[in-house]
């Protein structure tokens, strides 16, 4: 099947309020372009490197989202550009892309990553660590940075019951951070769910999912 035809059957499944972000690391510039060409804006890489080399070679409207485990002195490379970025999970990080943003005159949008997941391959902060950091003056004082939502990865597990319920903990904290956050960020964005178990997300309330070879074929190596 083609990259077009498997992105008609994935935006037949999902509601219009639902972000796809289709993840292209590692996949070759004439499949992204065939992505682009249909109509798809919203792209997930996880090397920095990588995305910046693809950013050039496409038009300005192309939203590119970082969606690995960024290290604080890789985040200037991406600065300038970056629409959103996912899986943020310490102060030290938030602080490092305050200030690149604020050089690059931006405020730059973030997810929280959020670990729902037993798994010791998965990052992210528990309930208390994201409710401390909150909290915090250094956190407040922040300039460079609209935290917009939560993002999660669900156990890679055949057992749909127990990724039911990490997608179900992590909406009940988002509900909970939605009525509580204060300007100028705001809980908009649920981010959960990939090729997998995107159905189970949606259906535990996601608004974002991240599809990579559900869209273009077998991972690259």
């Amino acid at each position: 099947m083609s990259i077009t035809t498997n992105l008609e059957g994935f935006k037949s499944q999902i509601e219009e309020r639902v972000t796809l972000v289709a993840v292209s690391k590692r996949k070759p510039v004439e499949d992204i372009r065939e992505a682009y060409d249909f109509g798809q804006r919203d792209f997930g890489e996880n090397h920095v490197q990588e995305m910046c080399e693809k950013q050039p070679l496409f038009p300005d409207d192309m939203r590119w989202h970082f969606i690995g485990h960024l290290q604080s002195n890789k985040v200037k490379y991406i600065a300038p550009f970056i629409h959103l970025i996912h899986g943020v999970d310490s102060l030290k990080l938030l602080k490092e892309i305050s200030k690149r943003a604020i050089g690059s005159a931006r405020v730059i949008d973030c997810l929280l990553q959020i670990k729902i997941s037993e798994e010791e391959t998965k990052y992210g902060l528990d309930e208390d660590e994201i409710d401390g950091l909150l909290g915090l003056e250094e956190f407040i004082s922040l300039k460079g940075v609209r935290i917009v939502g939560l993002m999660g990865m669900a156990s890679n597990s055949n057992d749909d019951q127990l990724v039911r319920q990490e997608f179900d903990q992590l909406q009940l904290l988002f509900s909970r951070l939605k009525r509580s956050i204060q300007a100028p960020h705001k809980m908009e964005f649920l981010s959960m769910g990939m090729s997998g178990d995107f159905p189970l997300a949606l259906s535990a309330g996601s608004n974002m999912i991240r599809v990579g070879s559900g869209i273009f074929g077998a991972r690259n190596n």
